[in-house]
């Protein structure tokens, strides 16, 4: 795993971008962790992936969703479609 220093990242920031080709760097604050310089790729859904994975509030409704289906059993995938198209037609 690359780390580096936030001081060491902003004395030569290209070099560690071209270094995260490589795999992630993690960049450090007093030897603590508290970001990750990756490469990206050029797919949008999977840009849009990345984000969404690691966007607070996203993440927390996909939880509570998660957490509301292990209660209730949640529903069908017909159901759901179906509840969709009802919804939709309103």
């Amino acid at each position: 795993m690359n780390t580096a220093s936030i001081t060491e990242v902003n004395a030569d920031f290209y070099a560690y971008l071209k270094k995260c080709g490589q795999g992630p760097v993690v960049i450090t604050d007093n030897n603590r962790p508290v970001a990750i310089l990756m490469t990206v790729t050029e797919d949008k859904e999977e840009l849009e992936r990345l984000i969404s994975a690691h966007t607070p509030g996203f993440t927390a409704l996909l939880d509570s969703a998660k957490e509301r289906i292990r209660k209730t059993g949640g529903i069908e995938h017909d159901e759901f479609w179906k509840l969709l198209d009802e919804k939709h037609k309103e």
